[in-house]
């Protein structure tokens, strides 16, 4: 005797939900890079800002605590404590001048809410993807409250041969 079984096809967990369209993708991935902007491209535009000396066209706001702050922070930034923006940020910044915010790193959302803050205010708002923490690991050269600091890049999230990752 002959059994016949039938097998469900389990779809993997990657399939599970169906990828989007890829009209549904462009739109999102599109918008995702006009709300995001990464490390290695925001040290790019101030390092050939500060070479040619011109304005990269960007502020970098650190939306963090005093004492973050002073334990490190992007060389040029304005501190801005996320909790401070709605009552500050006027002062502080140029509404005609888009702003770029970090916090600490992919596991916090100080950024993201500095950001919102920011634009219910009506300033032109980018979010640093990785943050401060990212912009460490990538071996880019930051500012203590002792003064200038800088540490080798971890090759799990920068070239160790190129300063081009090549995305």
């Amino acid at each position: 005797m002959t059994t016949t079984t039938t097998q469900l096809n389990p779809v993997n967990a990657v399939l599970r939900t169906p990828p989007a369209s890829p009209a549904a993708a462009a739109a999102y991935f599109s918008a995702s890079l006009a709300f995001h902007a990464d490390v290695s491209d925001v040290a790019s535009a101030l390092a050939a800002a500060a070479a040619d000396g011109t304005d990269p066209g960007f502020v970098v706001l650190d939306s963090r605590s005093t004492a973050s702050w002073d334990q490190g922070h992007v060389p040029g930034a304005i501190h801005l404590p996320t909790a401070l923006v709605p009552e500050q940020a006027e002062q502080l910044l140029d509404r005609s001048v888009p702003v770029v915010t970090y916090c600490w790193g992919p596991g916090c959302n100080g950024a993201t809410r500095s950001a919102l803050a920011l634009a219910e205010l009506g300033f032109q708002v980018k979010e640093m993807l990785g943050g401060f923490e990212y912009w460490v690991r990538e071996g880019f050269a930051y500012e203590t409250w002792e003064g200038p600091a800088e540490k080798a890049a971890d090759p799990l999230t920068a070239p160790v041969d190129s300063d081009d990752c090549g995305c």
